[in-house]
């Protein structure tokens, strides 16, 4: 009986399953790391948002419109969006806020300023 694969035809069995594994895990492996990416973009906006929205909380405190300490204000405001906030000054009127999170293992950092123009009074 003969089975109609040659020598060479023999040496080929399941070289098909190793390589359409092999571009499975290709495809796995880039498609993780485009969802990381993905994330890290969406996280660094959000970083942003949080410094733009505690700058301007702590920029009513300095100007009179809010009660309280603007760091104060400006921390519990990064909190809610969780971040930390890492710095807090007053530059006049104006408050300049950095906050702070970890994303995919780093430490990404976004400053914020808020107040009135320059020589409004």
């Amino acid at each position: 009986m003969h089975s109609g694969l040659t020598a060479v035809d023999r040496h080929d069995a399941g070289a098909g399953s190793a390589l359409v594994i092999g571009l499975i895990a290709i495809v796995a492996i880039a498609g993780a790391t485009l969802l990381g990416a993905g994330h890290a973009l969406v996280r660094g906006q959000q970083v942003a948002a949080a410094a733009d929205a505690a700058a301007l909380a702590a920029a009513d405190v300095q100007l009179g419109w809010a009660p309280g300490d603007p760091c104060a204000v400006a921390e519990r405001v990064a909190a809610v969006h969780e971040v930390r906030l890492s710095a807090c000054v007053a530059e006049g009127l104006s408050m300049i806020v950095r906050v702070e999170t970890g994303i995919l293992g780093l430490t990404v950092s976004r400053s914020a300023r808020a107040g009135p123009l320059d020589g409004w009074r």
